[in-house]
Order: structure tokens, then sequence, then C-alpha cells
């Protein structure tokens, strides 16, 4: 395998539940990519089109059949009070009652009830419970996963850092940046943004500043407010981070975000300005960390899971809802490498890239007049 992010650690799990021997070639150390900096929201909420939200509703049931350490189940309150925003999220939850999916309009007092610190909005405000809904403490979940791993006699090598990827019907050869080769009965490829440069799946670059593939996370310094699950208003999404601390995201402030630089620090600044307006009683709030989160990203913006070869040796997992997701594909893509193939993932193929390369490929027909006129030259 490789990657040892929280896919590639959740499917390393998976491999080994099915009795796979199972090595995990990590480059750098577990986390060490977009797993550790991602908001950790676990949601289907505004995900489409159906397929993609099918698969995300039911990796929602798998976070709660998981249960344990470093998923938190304490759900997601929303909340609108523009025009705009409430008739976008009124639209929301109709739809997602359509798909039954866990939802709740609720009043003010309510949300006061479930988030005594939660800041007063203006009259007329919308506020919507996503009670099934929740976060991951990213670190804590990765160590599960990793650890049930070990414990299964699996190893995670790191420093390992795969060049090349050669597939037959004999197996998989990688070779490593030092020069060493790793063999495989089946390989599967959990790299992330880096997925584009091991394999023919087109995945954005990450390296590219702007909102798609980047966005800004800020971390406070521990304050007495209490918060229990993840808040999103109209300027500013919270959620706890342990010990106290919050983690802020603004999405409208992502457009700066370019991991090639330090983050300026009046993003740190401009998010703090807007906490009250989300919580109370974080009076003292500083900024201890800004980060830049690299997102992974396909080049359709929708997951890939499924066999990249021909020999069917090499399967590739990417997907920007890796959190969401992992413990899902864990049981999935374990699954499917010992031949149970996936309705959920049936839609998600590699294939479909060079599909619509050949379709896009072919010429364009040539209006014909009907009828056709004689020639009268």
């Amino acid at each position: 395998m490789i990657g040892a992010g929280i896919v590639g650690a959740a499917v390393a799990a998976g491999l080994t539940r099915r009795g796979a021997r199972v090595t995990v070639l990590e480059e750098r150390f577990p986390g060490a990519g977009t797993t550790g900096t991602s908001f950790a929201w676990v949601n289907a909420n505004a995900k489409d089109p159906e397929a993609y939200f099918a698969l995300n509703h039911t990796a929602v049931h798998a976070y709660h059949a998981l249960g344990g350490d470093g998923f938190v189940p304490t759900g997601h309150l929303e909340w609108a009070n523009g025009e705009t925003r409430r008739v976008e999220l009124g639209a929301r939850v109709e739809r997602l009652r359509d798909r039954e999916y866990a939802v709740e309009r609720i009043t003010a007092r309510r949300a006061a009830e479930l988030e005594p610190d939660l800041a007063a909005q203006p009259d007329g405000t919308d506020y919507v419970l996503f009670p099934e809904e929740g976060h991951v403490v990213p670190a804590v979940l990765l160590a599960r996963l990793l650890g049930e791993t070990r414990d299964r006699g699996g190893h995670v090598e790191t420093g390992a850092a795969v060049r090349e990827i050669k597939s037959g019907r004999g197996g998989v050869s990688v070779t490593l940046a030092d020069g060493g080769v790793r063999a495989a009965d089946v390989l599967v490829t959990c790299a992330g943004r880096w997925t584009g440069g091991l394999v023919d799946v087109p995945v954005l670059d990450p390296r590219v500043s702007g909102t798609v593939t980047n966005g800004f996370l800020v971390t406070t310094t521990p304050v007495p407010a209490r918060l229990a699950r993840v808040l999103t208003g109209d300027r500013l999404n919270v959620r706890p981070d342990g010990g106290g601390r919050l983690m802020l995201q603004a999405l409208d402030l992502d457009e700066a975000a370019d991991p090639e630089t330090p983050p300026p620090d009046d993003v740190g600044a401009e998010m703090l300005a807007r906490l009250p307006e989300a919580l109370t009683a974080t009076d003292g709030a500083r900024v201890e960390r800004t980060r830049v989160g690299q997102r992974a990203m396909p080049a359709d913006r929708l997951t890939v899971a499924g066999f990249t070869d021909p020999e069917a040796r090499v399967y590739t997992v990417v997907t920007h809802s890796g959190i969401t997701l992992a413990p899902l594909l864990g049981d999935l893509v374990a699954g499917e490498v010992y031949g149970k193939e996936s309705a959920l993932l049936r839609p998600f193929r590699p294939a479909r890239f060079t599909e619509a390369a050949a379709r896009a490929a072919e010429p364009a027909p040539v209006a014909v007049q009907w009828p056709i006129q004689p020639d009268r030259r």
C-alpha cells in the first residue's frame, strides 16, 4: 500500500481484517498530508450528485457503527440569517429530507440549549440540526486504525518515497526514491494529492493557490467556552479541537490560500474578529496556529476508486471527502481487492476519465440538411 493518511490507514485495517499481509509505504510520516490539515467534519450535507451523496451518507452511518476513539458523534448545528443563505439552507433541508437524511429545523431556544455559549443571532435566523453528523480527531483515529493494522501483522514503513509503479500478470513492483524495490500481489494507492504522479488519474495540483484545492485553518489557544459540536454560520465555521482549543474556518477567505507562502497574519486576525459572531466566552482567544490545508481533489471533484491497470493489480483511491469516507472505504476497497464489487463505488471508477477523453476526441458530427439537395454544379 502507498499512503498512511486516514484513507490509507482505513484501507490497511480493512485488508488485515480479511487476512492480507499489508505493508504501508509512507514518504514522510502518518498523517503528514491532507489528514493533518483537515477541518475533519463527517457529513453528507451538501454532497452531490446523488451517487456521491449516497456514498457519503452510507459513510456517516459507518462511523456510527465504528464508534470508539477518534469519532465525536455530537452532530452539527447550522444557522443562516442572511436572505440568500436562508433560502439556500431551506432548499438543502428539503432536499435532504427527500433523501431521508437526518435533519431537524430547531428554534433559537433549542439551539441555545444544545450550545449554551452560542452567540445570539438576529431575529429571523433559521437554525438546523444535523444530529448524525460529527467530527474526527484525526491523529486519534489514525492511531487507532494503524494500530489495528500492526496488531494483525501489518507494517508501516516511513521514509519510503515511491517513484515508480509497474504492474503485470505476476504482480506489482514498486521502486523507491532510494532505489529499493518492493513487490506485491496487489498494490493499493492512497497517495492523496500526490496520486497523479504515480498513476494515470487526473488530480488538481494543490500547489496552485485558490479555494478549490486549498483553504485556511486557524487553531486558537485554549478558551473557557462550551462547545460540543461543529458550528457553521454565515461567516465562520467552528469546531472543538481538544484541550479547550477551537478550529476556525472561513471559506470566503480561502482565495488567498497559497501553500507556497506562509499564511498572512491578517487571516487569523479576521477569523478571531468573527469568532464572537458564533460563540461567546472567547475573550482572550489568540491564534495558536494558522495552516493552509491542501485538499486531495480529483479533476471532476468526485471520489476515485478502482483498478487503474489492465491486469487489475493496482487499485487507486483518492477523494476530497477522505475524513468522511475513510471507514467505509476501508471496508469497501478491501472487499473489492478480494473480488467483491461494491455498487456504491461503481460510479467512481478511474476509467471515467479515459472514457471522457475518448468522447472528447471523437470528431464532431457533420450537420446534414435534409432532404439532401442534388449537386447542380
